[in-house]
């Protein structure tokens, strides 16, 4: 273990933010585990863990969703770390207010009103909390402090319902183990579901990706930032091994997903944030 900030530091987010988080839902047929840890390299210069995650049910009964949301905060934005944790719990705030009509709208496959409404949204998302943040900073506020990616996985509650919408900002993202192989939209293809690419909200990204997608029973949905992202398409044996803890149906218990998660894999020392869905009594 090591050292973490203190309050006296003047930061009492940084001082407050656990080293590990660990969370799961079970919804239906529908099973997620998450976990957020501080990288080896936040933990030796003592900064706190800049990634965030939310797992949480929004909807109403006749139209439940699950959102599965991840952020990464830029190493270099001093305030990251506290826009990581507000941007996952807005968004998914404000996606609740939006339920019934993302719904329709995943039920239709209307994949431009799905963008229209993820744009919406996460713009309504960014300006609310940058009035919180300029109020808490005052003069010295600059949206560069505040700066995160943001990916989200929207995904029906009822079984019949096989469609689901990826919301995208920056590197990280979803990947898809089938047959224990990991794969991107669903092709035998080693490339992520939106290619990474360097942006972030609330300052720099021109416009939020989203991607609507199907998955057969059986498949097993990875949500991960860079830190579990970047090893699963460089390093083989890393893939490999996740494959076989994650991938083959079986939900793990939290402690044992806590340690999965944590496998090491040489030069990658940053965050790691990842959600696994897995669909349990489904049948390919």
């Amino acid at each position: 273990m090591s050292t973490k900030p203190s309050i006296r530091d003047g930061d009492w987010v940084a001082a407050l933010t656990p080293d590990i988080l660990v969370d799961g839902i079970a919804v239906g047929q529908l099973t997620a585990l998450g976990v957020s840890v501080r990288g080896d390299s936040h933990r030796w210069e003592g900064h706190c863990r800049q990634d965030a995650m939310a797992i949480a049910r929004v909807g109403p009964p006749d139209a439940e969703m699950l959102v599965l949301a991840i952020a990464d905060g830029v190493s270099s934005a001093n305030r990251s770390h506290i826009a990581s944790q507000d941007v996952v719990h807005q968004t998914t705030v404000n996606l609740d207010d939006e339920a019934e009509s993302l719904y329709q709208a995943l039920l239709d496959q209307n994949e431009s009103e799905l963008n229209g409404l993820a744009n919406k949204i996460v713009g309504q998302t960014v300006g609310e909390l940058r009035a919180r943040w300029r109020a808490d900073a005052g003069a010295d506020y600059e949206d560069r402090d505040h700066a995160t990616t943001l990916h989200v996985l929207l995904v029906p509650v009822q079984a019949a319902e096989r469609h689901r919408l990826l919301v995208s900002v920056g590197d990280g993202g979803l990947r898809v183990c089938r047959d224990g192989v990991w794969t991107g939209d669903g092709t035998q293809s080693s490339q992520p579901l939106l290619d990474p690419r360097t942006a972030a909200v609330p300052v720099s990204y021109d416009t939020v990706k989203t991607r609507l997608f199907s998955v057969p029973p059986g498949d097993v949905l990875l949500l991960a930032t860079d830190g579990i992202t970047g090893p699963l398409r460089q390093e083989p044996e890393f893939a490999r091994r996740l494959a076989g803890y994650w991938g083959l149906g079986e939900v793990p218990a939290p402690s044992d997903f806590l340690w999965q998660a944590q496998l090491r894999a040489k030069s990658y020392d940053d965050d790691r944030t990842v959600v696994c869905l897995w669909e349990q009594g489904a049948t390919p």
